[in-house]
Formats: structure tokens, C-alpha cells, sequence
């Protein structure tokens, strides 16, 4: 299953070669959400793999990014103790508009015009 989310790039890092054929590259982004007028940021980092480190390349720190993932988990048992680790594995990033400040306004105001009561017919009040 696939998800998506949109947010502002904090941080990239570098790629790190895992083992002679695997690596990956890790970035985080924080999304900010207004909850009853309370401007919550959360900071979630991604890591991508193999071919796919290089696509947070062609984007800055602080631009509006849409990171499409996958979520996977894994158990990990070391000495009799077991572990789950989830990663957040991102696979296409694009750019987008910035997005409004939480809290904000983001209908546009078209500022149309009234019409004018009796249409002027001495009919209803109907504008068509």
C-alpha cells in the first residue's frame, strides 16, 4: 500500500553504503497541522533505497515537497530479544506550491458582485 504527504524538507542526508549492494539515504520533513487553532509540527524522516536515494537531490532544504512511501516493518531478534522496526521508505518526491500557514484562509476571495433586489423587472427576486 502506498501513502503520501506533503510538508516542508528539513534535513537531507548523505548516502551511506549499507553493505557491498545495499544503501540509503534518510531525510526528514516536518508537517505542520492547526488542531482547535494549535499549530502542531511534526518532523518525520523518510530513507530511501538502492536507485532511489537520488531523488531528494533536486530539491533544497526548506521547499514544499510531496513524498509518496511505503511503510515497512521488520522483527529483529539479537540475544534472545526481540525488536520491531518500522521504516518509512520513500520512492517519488515532487515539488509543490507552498502550502497555507495553518490556521489561514485558503478559500479564495472572488469579491463577485451583487445583484441588485427586484432585478430591476418588477419581477421576483431571482437573478436569472
Amino acid at each position: 500500500m502506498s501513502f503520501e504527504i506533503t510538508g516542508k524538507l528539513i534535513v537531507k542526508y548523505n548516502t551511506v553504503q549499507r553493505s557491498e549492494t545495499f544503501k540509503t539515504r534518510e531525510f526528514v520533513i516536518e508537517k505542520s497541522d492547526d488542531i482547535n487553532g494549535r499549530v502542531i509540527n511534526n518532523y518525520i524522516k523518510f530513507q530511501s533505497v538502492q536507485d532511489r536515494t537520488g531523488i531528494v537531490d533536486r530539491f533544497n532544504e526548506g521547499e514544499n515537497v510531496k513524498v509518496y512511501f511505503n511503510i515497512k516493518g521488520t522483527r529483529w531478534e539479537k540475544d534472545g530479544k526481540v525488536n520491531y522496526i518500522t521504516n518509512l521508505d520513500a520512492w517519488r518526491m515532487e515539488s509543490v506550491m507552498a502550502a497555507p500557514a495553518p490556521g489561514t484562509d485558503s478559500m479564495p476571495n472572488y469579491n463577485t458582485p451583487q445583484m441588485p433586489a427586484g432585478g430591476g423587472d418588477g419581477g421576483d427576486d431571482l437573478p436569472f
